[in-house]
């Protein structure tokens, strides 16, 4: 994968595409990075996440257990 940032100093954009993307599908995504910013993606801290998931009794434990196996694998 292949990611930049640049500044166009015009129209026009003339891209060299590596040998190994010849042939297959490639997504170019133009977008101006100013709508993508910190300010307008909203972040949720752990305290607001909070009891959001209202897990009955049986599936926090099924939860914790899958967690725990996980954990030692």
């Amino acid at each position: 994968m292949i990611r930049t940032i640049l500044i166009p100093s015009n129209t026009d954009l003339h891209l060299l595409i590596p040998k190994e993307y010849v042939g297959k599908q490639i997504e170019i995504l133009p977008y101006p990075k100013e709508e993508v910013t910190e300010e307008k993606v909203k972040k949720a801290s752990s305290a607001q996440l909070r009891g959001t998931l209202n897990l009955s009794e049986e599936q926090y434990k099924n939860f914790q257990q899958h967690a725990k196996d996980t954990r030692t694998e």
